[in-house]
């Protein structure tokens, strides 16, 4: 492909050169001066607030693995009745955040190291070949969009702003993989990253993972105007062996 698709085809800006999100806003929909849905339903929805925010505790390692969750402590944090906390910790559960063990209750999630090769492992299966059967005719139309989520998780990186670099992160891969036009495949890998949320936590915490990760979805973007698959193939491999290191790394000195 040699169009140019808009203003930033063909560039890859700096972290202090990206329009985007202010420090701690959420993601906004490409082209849009407000929150998106998903935002909007967050703010307003105690429940969903809730596991919003202990998901993020869990991801960014300010809940560990193994931790308690204890319904009592919960009901004071976030000024909610035990039934929505157990309704909390049951869709926690169902994301795979965490684990309700019998005559303990509800514990953070911890992998073993063979759980998580082996998540990684399915991860890079299902991405790179969802990489490998992107439609290159619908490459045109989705560009920009993909670029404008980018701007934002540039301006995000610049700032240090781990919350919504993270929520950013997942509408980019999402709107990556959507050039798949199996919609199956598209819904394993967006099963399959939500599965290793926890395991991220190491790397995202960490502003050279941050730059490194912003940096490569600027050469996916590349592969993708230039048309080059294997280049783009290659770039998703290697884009998961980060945060899987990183996690293994510091469970060693957590053991």
């Amino acid at each position: 492909m040699d169009r140019k698709i808009g203003q930033n085809a063909g560039f890859v800006p700096t972290r202090h050169q990206a329009p985007g999100l202010s420090p701690g806003a959420m993601p906004l929909m490409p082209g849009s001066s407000t929150p998106s849905p998903a935002a909007a339903s967050i703010a307003q929805d105690p429940l969903e607030a809730m596991v919003a925010t202990l998901e993020e505790d869990i991801v960014f390692g300010r809940l560990h693995p193994r931790e308690r969750l204890v319904e009592d402590d919960l009901m004071g944090r976030f000024a909610v009745k035990r039934h929505v906390v157990r309704d909390a910790l049951a869709a926690l559960d169902r994301l795979g955040l965490v684990e309700r063990r019998k005559n303990v209750g509800a514990v953070v999630r911890s992998f073993s190291v063979q759980e998580v090769t082996e998540l990684y492992e399915v991860r890079g299966m299902l991405e790179t070949e969802a990489a490998r059967r992107i439609d290159m005719q619908r490459v045109p139309a989705h560009l920009d969009t993909l670029i404008a989520i980018q701007q934002q998780h540039d301006t995000a990186v610049a700032a240090g702003d781990a919350r919504t670099v993270f929520r950013v992160n997942v509408a980019f891969h999402r709107e990556l993989f959507s050039l798949c036009s199996n919609q199956t495949l598209q819904k394993a890998i967006a099963e399959f990253a939500r599965q290793t949320h926890p395991i991220r936590f190491a790397s995202l915490v960490s502003p050279e993972y941050r730059e490194r990760a912003r940096l490569e979805h600027w050469r996916m973007i590349e592969a993708l105007k230039a048309g080059d698959i294997d280049g783009l193939v290659a770039l998703c491999a290697s884009h998961l062996l980060p945060s899987r290191d990183a996690y293994l790394h510091a469970q060693q000195y957590r053991s």
